[in-house]
């Protein structure tokens, strides 16, 4: 659903203001409400986001991970005039301190986030699989993970020439997931869908 019939460009999203708390991503154009979510969705955004800090910090990492607070600027249709604000963004600390007096906005002619989450609900089943899949990849951002709690599986998707090669962790898979960006984290699918260890 979205809230405008006039279509916005992202000069314009960027000073949108309609005086409501609602946040919304830019999808060619047009603004749509993101929603809350549910508790589950919440559980695991904020479980992927300490694990990754952790991972962080215990590495020694110059990167920071944010969750819900990074927007990335990327191609859709015909034009430029789309951002969206994954759930959970790793990227390095030097780009979000750039950040500080400007708009939390990757735009298309930075360097791309190291890794970026998207927690499944039912209305972002399809755009977290088709659209934004194919976005994220044309942006050239290395690692993007998909974490479905309806299909109950975790899709690790690694970049390779704008395209993802894919892997699917199943919940009850006792395998840890593989994370090129991450080497060191030993989650399971499982654990991940839980939101707890």
């Amino acid at each position: 659903m979205t809230t405008t019939t006039q279509k916005l460009t992202f000069e314009e999203y960027l000073t949108y203001a309609n005086g409501s708390d609602i946040r919304y991503e830019l999808v060619d154009g047009e603004l749509v409400p993101m929603s809350l979510g549910t508790g589950k969705h919440g559980s695991i955004t904020e479980f992927l986001h300490e694990q990754f800090r952790d991972q962080i910090k215990q590495r020694g990492l110059p990167w920071t991970c944010k969750q819900m607070t990074v927007g990335v600027r990327s191609y859709r249709g015909r034009s430029w005039d789309t951002s969206r604000i994954p759930d959970v963004t790793v990227l390095p600390l030097v780009q979000w301190e750039a950040m500080a007096d400007l708009e939390a906005i990757i735009n298309f002619n930075e360097p791309p986030p190291l890794l970026v989450v998207e927690v499944v609900s039912p209305s972002t089943k399809t755009n977290d699989y088709r659209s934004k899949r194919a976005e994220y990849g044309l942006l050239e951002i290395p690692e993007y993970w998909i974490a479905d709690p309806i299909a109950q599986k975790i899709t690790v998707c690694i970049l390779d020439h704008e395209l993802y090669d894919s892997t699917e962790f199943q919940g009850d898979d006792r395998r840890r997931i593989v994370s090129p960006t991450f080497p060191d984290l030993a989650l399971t699918a499982a654990q991940v869908l839980a939101g707890r260890l």
